[in-house]
Formats: C-alpha cells, structure tokens, sequence
C-alpha cells in the first residue's frame, strides 16, 4: 500500500484524538476517525482504566457515532503511535461490522498520518458473523 501523504485535515484530526488518548498503563495511544453515511466524521480515542477493561478508540467513535443517531459506516481510519500497523483488535473488528456494509473501508495509518493499509470487512473479519444472521429467518 502506498505510504502517501492523506488529506492533511483527517490527519490533524487523526493526530489530535490520539494525542487524547487515555492510555496510563499501555503507553500505546490510539486514535480513530469514522465517517457515517452522511458523510460527518466521529472521532474517537483509546481511554484505558486500572481494571484493564477500558475503551478503544475505534469503539469510542463507532459509539460517537451511535448516540448521534447514525447506523452506517463508511470509512473507518485508525492511527496509533507508530510506523507499525495498528489494527482494530478482534472486539473492534466485531462491533465495525455492526454498522458495516460491503462498501466500507476500514485503513490504518501510521503515526504521520501515512496510509499503511487499506481493507474491506471481509478482509478484515473473515466469514463475519453479523446482524443478518439473527433474523427471524436465519433463526428457524
């Protein structure tokens, strides 16, 4: 995947909610950008807690996103503090197919805002199970 520059202005938003990170124990800051259906942007950042059972980031903005009323995603961005990919974690990949359809695209960009990899649900969540399959006809 290229490492060319992105839209300078979703890096400084990419760049700004991972330096707000909640990220004591770890060390590990991370920062995610969801663009809805309509096209507004949710940000959102890791905050971690003593019980080791805090938030991520991709959750954080997927969850932005939810209580403004909004149910689709079209683009998922994911920067952590690195040149490393920094990829949503299994609970994150589960909750973006939630709101995911076939044409969102979830990529991750490292700590200068550089594209490092681009996806498709199905690449990221192979044979996904999602709300489809609990639906009156998937159950009988």
């Amino acid at each position: 995947m290229s490492r060319t520059p992105l839209d300078p202005t979703l890096v400084g938003e990419l760049v700004a909610v991972r330096d707000r990170a909640y990220a004591p124990y770890s060390h590990h800051p991370v920062g995610a950008v969801v663009v809805s259906e309509s096209g507004r942007r949710y940000a959102g950042a890791n905050v971690e807690v003593a019980h080791y059972k805090g938030i991520c980031a991709e959750a954080s903005a997927i969850a932005a996103m939810a209580s403004a009323g909004e149910r689709r995603l079209r683009e998922v961005w994911v920067i952590g503090p690195g040149t490393h990919l920094c990829t949503p974690c299994g609970d994150c990949r589960q909750r973006i197919r939630e709101f995911a359809d076939d044409a969102t695209r979830i990529r991750v960009v490292d700590a200068e805002g550089r594209l490092l990899r681009e996806y498709t649900m199905a690449e990221l969540l192979p044979d996904a199970f999602g709300p489809e399959n609990l639906s009156p006809e998937n159950l009988g």
